[in-house]
């Protein structure tokens, strides 16, 4: 099982925020984003004080996906 921030960064392109803006405001470190964008685990204080600035859900901004880049839930066809 991966992670894949894609929702983060399109949450972000969305409320127009830059990258540096969500550091600052989350309290963050430039590490941090950095795992993010490689679609890295980060620890789950991070994840909280991110979605505390978005005002928003865990689920709105990271995604479990199979090792195969499928998104959990997705059906295959058969």
């Amino acid at each position: 099982m991966a992670v894949t921030y894609k929702r983060l960064f399109h949450l972000m392109i969305d409320r127009n925020i830059s990258n540096a803006e969500l550091i600052s405001k989350a309290g963050v470190s430039a590490n941090i984003f950095t795992r993010m964008k490689r679609n890295q685990y980060i620890a789950l204080d991070s994840i909280e004080k991110i979605c505390s600035v978005l005002d928003c859900q865990v689920d709105d901004i990271l995604e479990f996906t199979s090792d195969d880049g499928q998104s959990k839930g997705d059906v295959e066809n058969e």
